[in-house]
């Protein structure tokens, strides 16, 4: 298996949102768009943050698209998100991929949050070497209810 990051084509869109609507992984990811399956809301949301600032890039396994991690936000308060299709969980894929971000990215501190029982993404975080740092409660639109969530922080 070989791992790669690139910049986000606007090719990788239609994969992305094909991935963002995976009822599972939507479920274990929790906090979503409102209604992943608005395509004209998925692309404006893309444009927005293309246009951010934020460091964007595609997860590539084997040339295959698989996924996408980034960086966002303001400085000091910038978080790290990653999204790999549920037929590839559990391959260390999330992990190198935030990993090679991470080398990329050289700015700390960054955050991260995962739902409470997203054990996968906590496991990733962990490995990566966020740390937890705060709990808190967000309304989780896969799930529609308010559940507990992890806040993280990488420092080093």
């Amino acid at each position: 298996m070989q791992l790669a990051l690139r910049a986000v084509h606007d090719s990788d869109l239609p994969v992305f949102y094909r991935q963002l609507n995976d009822p599972e992984a939507l479920r274990t990811a929790a906090f979503t768009p409102k209604d992943p399956a608005d395509r004209d809301a998925f692309d404006a949301r893309w444009r927005t943050i293309r246009a951010s600032g934020a460091v964007l890039r595609t997860i590539l396994v084997d040339g295959d698209v698989v996924g996408s991690t980034a960086v966002y936000g303001e400085p000091g308060e910038r978080e790290v998100t990653y999204w790999v299709d549920r037929a590839f969980w559990s391959r260390g894929i999330a992990t190198a991929a935030l990993s090679a971000l991470l080398a990329e990215v050289p700015e700390r501190p960054l955050y991260a949050r995962a739902a409470a029982d997203n054990a996968g993404s906590l496991r990733v975080l962990d490995k990566c070497g966020f740390r937890p740092v705060a709990r808190a409660r967000g309304f989780a639109e896969a799930r529609g209810e308010e559940i507990e969530e992890v806040v993280l922080v990488l420092r080093d």
